[in-house]
Order: structure tokens, then C-alpha cells, then sequence
């Protein structure tokens, strides 16, 4: 009985497949991932999402939200939570295109046709590796939305955008700012105040105050006017010059750059988290965190591929499991990937192990575990 619903499935691909043979092949294996992708991909955040609302619903409210300030807020949380299940909608896709493929003998008659599994699959790797890449574009919007949902919710204030009042800022080298105000207009500073801590005569510890300094926007420098300068070489050794007009080279900060307040790694993209992170580790500050985080702005997306080479193998072993049983892969995988990222991060956090590898060895074990069924899966 086997063989004829083999026989059946084959006839069927050889008469749809007249003139075009394997491209129309690898059209009907795309179309049947990309469908289930894009359905997992909008369907898991609309799931997450309402999960959150019912939990968030109340507080929000408490706020004085409207529900349709609530509804705009959560539009905003759609990159974010599609970043975050992306690799499980490529996951879902793939096991169920397979299953799907084994279950109607498709595979098999395909096979029976001359082609491997290896090259019946290459559209939807193919797929997949594109799938990453559009990944890493939504993480990249996901920072400024997460900003914007944060606003519209009130669990944050708007950003300023043309002025800031007394605010201590953590410059490179060191340098502390403390500034009376900031007018982004005028490019201008009242009232400020640089530190930088020393060592001893090699290198003193230094402060500056001024009135004023002004931005010059075609040299991008800031020129300080009528303060003192004090270079402390140690206990007793101090002195004390007074100025009219001084250029500070430490301070490289635009105005914009000063009026940014403190963000969370989920609130920078991954130029801007990379930059904090060399002024962290410029002030002697612990940072492993923070690369972790980084380097899973790039590994989450590579994921997206890796999954597809693990899932695919897999969901060959059990072609008969049907919808229920490509589900049970497909969660089984996702959580045990999930537990192993979270174990990962954890320890290179807390710098037990290189912050970079702890990010990517989830991805390194699944690969070499998808590359070793990959090999043994008849073809």
C-alpha cells in the first residue's frame, strides 16, 4: 500500500512538473515554508502580546491609558517579541513543511524521482538563511519601538529633545560631566564642571569648571570659556590656572549625544551597545553582561539557519507523527535551545566562560547536532 501512494505522489509531481522539473519542485517546497513562516512569525508575538496585555491590562489602565493609547503601545511591542520568536517560527516551518512532505510521501516520491533529501531541502536553507537576515533588521528596530511603547505606557518620560537640567554624564577615560543645562538649540552649556580621577604626578587627576562652553559644529569641538583648571598630583600637590577660552579634547560628545539618557542593552541597537561597551571597559567597569547581550543581537539571527539544519533531519525520524508530532518537535527543541541560551548567559555574565563563546555554544551544539543527523539521513 506503501508503494502505491509512493507511485501516486510521484506520478502526480511528474505530471505538474512537465516542463519546468526540480525549479517547480523548489517553488512548491518554498511556498509551503513561507506560508507556515509567515504564519508563525505574525502569529506567536500576536500570542505573546495578549498574553502580556492580560497581565498588563489593569496597570495600565491605572495610568489613565486609553484603550486606544494601549492598542498603539502594543503595535510598538511587535518588533521586539518577533526578534525574540523568529527562530521558532523558522523552526515550526520547517518541521511541519517536512512532516507534511514525509506524511503525503512526497519525500519519498521525490527521491524515487532522483533527488536527494539534501537538494529537495536547499530552497528551504536557502529561505532560512534569508529568515536570519531579516532577523537582525527587526532587532535593529526593535530598540527604538520598545523605547516608544515604553513612552506611550508612561513607564517611562519622552525623551527631551532640546533641553536637559542638572545631569552627571560618564564620559571616555574616565571623565565625569556634571552640568547645570543644556540647550540643544544653542549648542550651548551653563554651569559645568569636568573630573577626571588620577593617579599621581605621571598621570593627575583633573578638574575643570567653566560658565559656559559652546559646540562648534564644523569642527565638533567645545570651547570652554571663563573658568579654572586644577591638575592634582597628589596630597598637597595641586594647582590652579585660570582660563578665558579653552578647547577640552576628552569632551567629543555632540549636544545630542549629551541629552540621550541611560538605556538598557533591549533599548540599543548593536553599534550603539558595542560603543557603551568600550566606554565601560575604558573606565575599568565589569562588562561581560553587556557582551553577552551583543553578541546575541548576531547570534539569535544566525539561529534562524542553524534551526532549519537541526529541524529538518529531525522531523524526518518520525514522518508518520503528523500536526501533533511536529508540534512536540518543534517545542521540545525550542525549550531545550531556550534553557541552553539561558544556562549560557548566566555563566558569561558572570565571567566564568568567555562572553562570546557562552553566547554562541547553543548555536555551535545545535549546528554540529544538525549537521550530524544531516549526514545520516538516507537520501
Amino acid at each position: 500500500m506503501i508503494w502505491s501512494r509512493v507511485w501516486q505522489a510521484l506520478d502526480r509531481l511528474k505530471r505538474s512538473l512537465p516542463a519546468h522539473g526540480l525549479r517547480q519542485l523548489d517553488r512548491y517546497v518554498l511556498g509551503t515554508w513561507i506560508r507556515l513562516f509567515v504564519l508563525a512569525a505574525l502569529g506567536l508575538p500576536l500570542v505573546a502580546i495578549f498574553f502580556n496585555l492580560t497581565d498588563m491590562l489593569s496597570k495600565l489602565l491605572d495610568r489613565g491609558l486609553t484603550m486606544r493609547e494601549i492598542t498603539i503601545s502594543y503595535v510598538y511591542a511587535i518588533p521586539e517579541y518577533a526578534f525574540m520568536v523568529m527562530p521558532a517560527a523558522v523552526l515550526l516551518a520547517t518541521v511541519f513543511t517536512v512532516v507534511g512532505m514525509s506524511r503525503h510521501s512526497e519525500l519519498t516520491a521525490a527521491k524515487a524521482g532522483g533527488q536527494s533529501f539534501h537538494r529537495i531541502m536547499r530552497p528551504l536553507f536557502i529561505a532560512s538563511g534569508l529568515a536570519s537576515v531579516l532577523t537582525f533588521g527587526v532587532g535593529e528596530l526593535a530598540p527604538w519601538a520598545t523605547s516608544r511603547q515604553l513612552e506611550i505606557q508612561k513607564a517611562k518620560q519622552a525623551r527631551p529633545t532640546s533641553a536637559r537640567f542638572n545631569f552627571v554624564y560618564s564620559g571616555d577615560a574616565g571623565w565625569v560631566y556634571t552640568v547645570r543645562s543644556l540647550d540643544v538649540a544653542t549648542r550651548q552649556l551653563k554651569q559645568v564642571m569636568f573630573e577626571r580621577q588620577g593617579t599621581g604626578l605621571e598621570y593627575p587627576g583633573l578638574v575643570l569648571t567653566a560658565d559656559s562652553a559652546t559646540y562648534d559644529n564644523s569642527l565638533k569641538v567645545w570651547r570652554l570659556r571663563t573658568g579654572a583648571s586644577r591638575v592634582i598630583a597628589g596630597p598637597g600637590r595641586q594647582a590652579t590656572f585660570g582660563f578665558r577660552s579653552m578647547q577640552l579634547r576628552a569632551l567629543r560628545q555632540s549636544p545630542a549625544d549629551l541629552l540621550a539618557e541611560s538605556k538598557g542593552p533591549d533599548e540599543m541597537r548593536f553599534a550603539e551597545l558595542g560603543r557603551y561597551i568600550e566606554a565601560l571597559k575604558r573606565s575599568g567597569n565589569d562588562a561581560n553582561k553587556l557582551i553577552v547581550e551583543q553578541a546575541l543581537k548576531l547570534a539569535l539571527p544566525a539561529t534562524c539557519l542553524i534551526i532549519a539544519l537541526f529541524g529538518a533531519p529531525l522531523a524526518v525520524t518520525s514522518p508518520r507523527a503528523g500536526p501533533a508530532g511536529g508540534v512536540a518537535i518543534s517545542l521540545a527543541t525550542a525549550l531545550i535551545f531556550l534553557l541552553l541560551t539561558q544556562l549560557t548567559k548566566a555563566i558569561g555574565s558572570g565571567g566564568v566562560i568567555n562572553p562570546m563563546a557562552a553566547a554562541w555554544f547553543p548555536n555551535v551544539l545545535f549546528l554540529f547536532a544538525g549537521l550530524v543527523l544531516l549526514a545520516r539521513v538516507r537520501t
